[in-house]
């Protein structure tokens, strides 16, 4: 199972990076990480986002959940994609990084290979187990990692929330790099804050990295965030709210938060 990469904004060379953001859809990346992505373009270091989930759909097929999204996000199925894929260039842009797509759709529309229906159809199942039926599958994305440019630091997603593509990417990661960096998904670290101590077992294998922020790279976040005006609605219910609640959880954390484990 293979799934094609495209590049939206920048021609890829095949040359090292100072860091690649594993970003599991079109706003994880920006959204977790925005302010010390800025900082690390600001002082000229080469950063390569590389946003997964980013495909269209393989077939017509959609599941009420899938529709219901749509609706959420305020836009038709057919514009759902080029849609986003525009955000996320903006957003990208905005923190001065480059960025790579693939083509593997998102989990709402990914079809069980065998029945030929949708896999995850409710948020039971998109923040519940990924499904056995992809397995194949987290084999085959780190595949696709190994053959990414080099890079001296790689960021994956912890897993906060349990989003079923934050697992994915998490565990196709750690087949494919031997040392990770883990960045807090956000906003689910704001709503789900208890939820990190499961994630990091054993506790004495995981160390905390602090990234504190200019204001300049935190006003760059925000901004680059907004640029995502399709989904400020469903995850902060509007830009100024957006901006706000950034704010209160880089206050708590004293920048941007990221993990690493010892025992790796």
């Amino acid at each position: 199972m293979q799934w094609g990469q495209t590049v939206e904004t920048l021609e890829i060379e095949v040359m090292a990076y100072d860091a690649l953001y594993l970003s599991p859809h079109f706003d994880d990346a920006v959204l977790s990480c925005g302010g010390q992505i800025y900082e690390q373009t600001a002082r000229r270091e080469r950063v390569l986002i590389v946003t997964i989930a980013a495909g269209e759909p393989e077939t017509e097929v959609r599941s009420f959940f899938a529709e219901y999204q749509h609706h959420v996000w305020g836009l038709s199925a057919a514009e759902v994609v080029a849609t986003r894929r525009a955000e996320d260039a903006r957003a990208v842009a905005r923190v001065g990084a480059e960025l790579m797509t693939w083509s593997l759709p998102d989990a709402i529309y990914r079809l069980d290979p065998e029945t030929g229906e949708p896999l995850y159809t409710s948020n039971e199942t998109l923040f519940g187990p990924l499904s056995p039926a992809e397995a194949p599958l987290v084999a085959a994305l780190a595949g696709q990692m190994r053959a990414l440019p080099p890079a001296s630091r790689v960021f994956a997603p912890l897993g906060v929330g349990n989003h079923v593509d934050h697992q994915l990417v998490r565990a196709a990661a750690e087949q494919a790099f031997a040392s990770l960096l883990y960045y807090e998904d956000y906003p689910y670290i704001q709503w789900q804050p208890a939820s990190l101590a499961t994630l990091l077992q054993p506790p004495e294998a995981w160390e905390p990295i602090v990234c504190p922020l200019s204001e300049a790279a935190i006003e760059a976040r925000i901004g680059a965030i907004a640029a995502y005006q399709s989904q400020l609605g469903m995850l902060f219910n509007g830009e100024e709210a957006m901006g706000r609640l950034v704010r209160e959880q880089i206050a708590a954390t004293g920048g941007e938060r990221y993990w690493y484990c010892r025992f790796t």
